[in-house]
Order: structure tokens, then C-alpha cells, then sequence
């Protein structure tokens, strides 16, 4: 059983914050789910194996090619800046 503890719980774990009607409707929620589930445990599942995969079909993988189609100086031809070997890009992380 959900309660509002359990839920003031959840809710700061997940870092959420829920006004008190809403607080209301997810305890209601997650118990009705709660519920749904545990109606599996009315089922007779005695000799039913577990279901691992969803048909018998097994995947069809190609192998990896290594397809060299641009050389390195075709690729950097378009780049907006460039150094050499490399393209330049504007530094994403800032050093503190």
C-alpha cells in the first residue's frame, strides 16, 4: 500500500516536487497500479516456462564492413575551421 509518506519518499528521490492534490492522485495512481499488478498472482502459471523472447525468430546481423568511402582531407574539405588533421569545434566544457 502507497501511502504519503511513501510518496514524499519517491518524490525526492526522483527530485519532484507535488502539490498536495497532486499528491493525492499519485498516491491513487501508483496504488491502482499496484493492484493491477498484483492481480498476477491470481494466475496459475504451474508449468508455464518463462517467456524470454517475444516469437522464435532470432536476429539476421549483417557483418561489419569497414567502407573507407571519404578520405580525410575530402571530409575536411567542407569544415568550417580546420587545423590540419582535425576539425575545430567551440569548447563545450569550460575548465574551472
Amino acid at each position: 500500500m502507497i501511502d504519503k509518506n511513501t510518496v514524499d519518499k519517491l518524490a525526492t528521490l526522483s527530485r519532484l516536487e507535488f502539490k498536495k492534490e497532486e499528491r493525492e492522485e499519485i498516491t491513487n495512481d501508483l496504488n491502482r497500479m499496484l493492484d493491477f499488478v498484483s492481480k498476477l498472482n491470481e494466475l496459475n502459471t504451474e508449468g508455464t516456462a518463462p517467456l524470454i523472447y517475444m516469437s522464435d525468430d532470432t536476429n539476421v546481423l549483417r557483418t561489419d564492413v569497414v567502407i573507407s568511402e571519404l578520405t580525410q582531407k575530402q571530409a575536411l574539405s567542407n569544415a568550417p575551421k580546420k587545423d590540419s588533421d582535425y576539425f575545430k569545434v567551440p569548447r563545450v566544457v569550460e575548465k574551472k
